[in-house]
């Protein structure tokens, strides 16, 4: 009787000092908004890192890749290391990682040292974007409450990246280039004081080593596939700077699932992809970011190159999508129960579709309102539609124990399709734009970029479909 009070008694103590939802919530969501807001934050500041630093081309370029390749290359282990050696820990490692990396980017004399930085920023992303996940979900029960919770934490993920724009042209404009950077350590370390404080530390996997030879293989392949993808733009697809990575890391992923289905303890049981709900998922994701991640890219050029915007108020022009995409997220959950997942997630797919396809009559002298600001709220409102419920699909085909990794998968497949599709996306713009003579001008451009959008739209239908064939209807327990 003695033993059974001290368990009630410890019971009641973890009770009182276990941390609001709502605390916990706004912890994880606020790791998610800083990794995902810079990846695009630093666009706008491009050409005052150049001038300020010097940047050769292809530094310029590398100042995204670098960050983008490792965010994607080391997402699935940073997932399983947060299943293996606690969610709370990985968390404050990713994060302190990226905050120190900010820092050292904000600071940086030379081009190396930026480069540097932003890839060890894309490292700590790695381990902190899947972390962010699995804490929601661990504190909050599964049910509509959940998916309320991970409709917060996909809105405000979306909004990081819709708030890329405008955030880097307000501090560019107001400050220099390297507050895009050291903006992240006062907001960083506040955060982490928070986690430290507040978070519970928690593991659902067993005491087993980490799979390092798995992780070593898929993160050299997914990073230098991610490699010979971002070549396609400056290179083509044909030249050998982009054949040879994308031979070798299709070879090093095949490596892979090779030694996976023979180690006892896999970083990725390839089981994991019989379950349906994860697979269909994770496919979706992947369409809808190779659809819908290069929209700010190429709406931010349509406006600076062609209606000659400032990037600052490119950044103001697309603040109603930045909304729209909060909007779908939040109206996501509270559809998911009567609907279905399934249902919501086929909805949102082909509201965007049809925001990509108005978005594709764009036109020189395009009034703001009808190029712009009405297919944007379409497009951005299908996306925070349709990514609420293939992240609730995708979570609860999971197994306590695979919750991280699961969530790595989630991250891992948008970052990928992003990448594949903005690769793709620009060698169809200039294609075009070089097949029709006078390249670079307004009209050109424009012609390049329609084309763009009307490609996306064809992409989300597909998904649509396969969306409504493939998928659950409904989340549930596993």
């Amino acid at each position: 009787m003695l033993d059974a009070a001290d368990a009630a008694d410890a019971t009641r103590a973890r009770r009182r000092t276990a941390p609001p939802t709502w605390l916990v919530l706004t912890l994880a969501c606020s790791g998610q908004f800083l990794v995902v807001l810079d990846v695009s934050v630093v666009n706008v500041a491009l050409p005052s890192m150049r001038a300020g630093l010097g940047l050769s081309a292809q530094g310029l370029q590398w100042v995204v890749n670098a960050y983008t390749i490792a965010f994607a290359g080391f997402m699935l282990l940073g997932g399983r290391a947060g299943d293996l050696y606690g969610r709370k820990r990985m968390f404050l490692v990713g994060l302190g990682l990226f905050t120190l990396a900010s820092l050292g980017g904000g600071l940086a004399q030379a081009e190396w040292q930026l480069l540097v930085a932003r890839a060890v920023q894309g490292l700590g992303a790695a381990v902190l974007a899947p972390s962010t996940l699995t804490i929601l979900t661990a504190a909050v029960p599964e049910g509509a409450a959940r998916a309320r919770a991970i409709g917060t934490w996909t809105a405000v993920g979306a909004g990081g990246g819709a708030a890329g724009g405008l955030v880097g042209g307000v501090l560019v404009d107001a400050l220099s280039w390297r507050w895009v950077l050291l903006i992240n350590v006062p907001v960083g370390a506040v955060v982490l004081a928070g986690a430290v404080c507040w978070l519970a530390e928690g593991r659902n996997g067993d005491r087993r080593r980490l799979d390092l030879p798995g992780a070593v293989l898929v993160t050299a392949g997914l990073a230098t596939l991610a490699y010979g993808i971002s070549q396609t733009e400056a290179s083509g697809w044909t030249a050998a700077s982009t054949v040879v990575p994308l031979l070798a890391g299709l070879a090093l992923i095949g490596a892979f699932l090779v030694v996976e289905s023979r180690t006892a303890a896999p970083l990725m049981p390839l089981g994991l992809f019989r379950l349906r709900a994860v697979a269909s998922a994770n496919a979706g994701k992947f369409l809808s970011g190779a659809a819908m991640f290069c929209m700010w890219f190429f709406m931010t050029l349509y406006l600076q190159n062609v209606l000659g915007y400032t990037p600052l108020e490119a950044g103001l022009a697309l603040v109603p999508s930045s909304l729209a995409v909060l909007v779908g997220s939040k109206l996501a959950p509270r559809l998911m129960p009567s609907v279905g997942a399934r249902n919501v997630a086929v909805l949102g797919t082909v509201v965007a579709a049809v925001g990509f396809g108005w978005q594709s009559t764009l036109s020189v002298e395009g009034a703001y309102l009808t190029s712009i600001m009405m297919p944007g709220i379409l497009m951005m409102l299908g996306a925070g539609l349709a990514a609420t419920p293939l992240a609730a699909l995708a979570m609860s085909g999971a197994r306590p124990g695979e919750a991280g990794l699961v969530s790595g998968l989630v991250n891992t497949s948008r970052t990928m399709g992003g990448s594949l599709g903005l690769a793709v996306m620009s060698t169809i713009a200039a294609a075009r734009s070089a097949g029709s003579g006078a390249a670079g001008t307004p009209e050109v451009l424009t012609e390049g970029y329609a084309l763009v959008f009307r490609t996306s739209a064809v992409v989300l239908l597909a998904g649509a479909v396969l969306m409504l064939v493939w998928l659950p209807r409904r989340a549930s327990a596993s």
